[in-house]
């Protein structure tokens, strides 16, 4: 890690003079570096990437976590400041303490994520793209769901998929065919505060043993996004999904659209690792074609 740099960087962004002290390196994901940093001003949470590659992804990554904590109604890490040192980019968040899980763990997240998905706007969207993994995420705003699932959603990553020969001709006329459907497919809802990426890897139990959500990809879309998300590698517990249900019960037929909802996230992973995703991705447009 490039100390010397960073201390300046850190210094100038957040107006005090920072030492880190010991940085450790800790578990991170395909694209980001991550490290708990001591320093002479406490402990902090440090994402880094390379600069050239990716020169926006921390500014909207801060925006997108600032949305979400201005919700209020689930624990998000605090970002402080982003910027970049050398060839790295790098963005510093507040550290937050890892705990036991609470007895009502699932039930409270469960909970919270609802009020979360009762914040809402005129329009599907967000004011500007931001990323997923390290894809590119179009979040122009349409005030009709299926044709924000359609336009910033399924046929950018399936144009991509094809241009990269990830799929073929007859895959990609399904997904044309398929967008052409949605609007027979969805039902109507408001559009709602989405964390976009809500899986088992971006959330932890925190010290007062109830969720906090990390490393989204916000937008305002339709709540079964993040419902199919959660489903999508291994699920969540399923109290969890009881309570989502009791407190704000999704409409009839959600089930039948889990595989729909998750054929963003799918042509996501089939753009970033190709294999098996092609078949999970044919699997899906087979239930909807």
């Amino acid at each position: 890690m490039i100390q010397r740099e960073l201390n300046t960087a850190l210094s100038r962004q957040l107006s005090v003079k920072i030492q880190i002290n010991r940085a450790e390196r800790i578990h991170g994901g395909d694209i980001n570096e991550t490290f708990l940093l001591d320093t002479t001003e406490g402990r902090f949470f440090l994402k880094m990437n390379d600069a050239r590659k990716y020169p926006d992804m921390f500014e909207r990554e801060l925006s997108g976590l600032e949305e979400l904590r201005a919700a209020n109604v689930i624990t998000v890490p605090r970002p402080l400041c982003y910027g970049s040192a050398g060839n790295r980019a790098f963005l510093l968040l507040e550290f937050l303490e890892k705990g036991t899980a609470a007895p009502d763990f699932w039930e409270s997240f469960a909970a919270s994520l609802s009020r979360m998905h009762d914040q809402t706007r005129p329009f599907f969207g967000l004011n500007s793209a931001n990323y997923i993994g390290s894809i590119k995420q179009y979040n122009t705003p349409y005030t009709n769901w299926s044709v924000f699932y359609a336009f910033n959603r399924l046929m950018p990553l399936a144009k991509m998929a094809f241009d990269n020969y990830r799929i073929d001709k007859p895959v990609l006329q399904q997904l044309e065919t398929l967008c052409r459907r949605l609007p027979q497919l969805f039902p109507d809802e408001p559009p709602a505060l989405l964390h976009g990426d809500l899986w088992s890897g971006n959330f932890l139990v925190g010290a007062n043993g109830k969720a906090v959500i990390f490393d989204p990809a916000v937008y305002y879309g339709h709540r079964e996004m993040d419902l199919a998300m959660t489903r999508l590698f291994g699920g969540f517990d399923t109290r969890f999904y009881y309570t989502y249900q009791a407190i704000r019960p999704l409409e009839p037929g959600w089930q039948q659209r889990l595989g729909l909802c998750q054929l963003y996230p799918l042509l996501v992973h089939l753009n970033l690792f190709g294999g098996n995703y092609y078949n999970d991705v044919k699997d899906v447009l087979q239930q909807y074609n």
